[in-house]
């Protein structure tokens, strides 16, 4: 009885913990990007992460976007980003204990990366 009770308790753990990773995904991620010609743009990613889905926009200094083909494997996840007819792919890492986002961003070939916070 006590090793079922506490088998049952282990494995309820487990499943709130990858819940609430992914649900620490969701909300408003806020950085910059430095391209490889010295420029740095401001980024702004607002996500939604649910059952292995993520959905959500991307702010530019173009503009906002939609991003499509998201997908989400415990704190690893990809999405893409359309801007003038380009996909833009990126790839990221969420950190839970320092709250952040490590994405890197694939544009025509020139790979770029960036930390994300999230937005108060």
């Amino acid at each position: 009885m006590k090793k079922t009770f506490f088998t049952t308790t282990a494995l309820l753990c487990c499943f709130v913990v990858c819940f609430a990773i992914i649900a620490d995904l969701s909300g408003k991620w806020t950085g910059s990007v430095k391209t490889p010609d010295g420029n740095e743009f401001p980024l702004t990613y607002t996500l939604k992460a649910d059952s292995g889905k993520i959905t959500g926009t991307a702010t530019s200094p173009q503009g906002e976007v939609a991003i499509t083909d998201g997908k989400t494997n415990g704190t690893d996840f990809t999405f893409t980003v359309s801007s003038n007819g380009v996909d833009i792919k990126h790839s990221g890492k969420y950190y839970a204990g320092a709250d952040t986002i490590g994405l890197d961003i694939d544009y025509q070939g020139m790979k770029m990366h960036s930390t994300l916070k999230r937005a108060q």
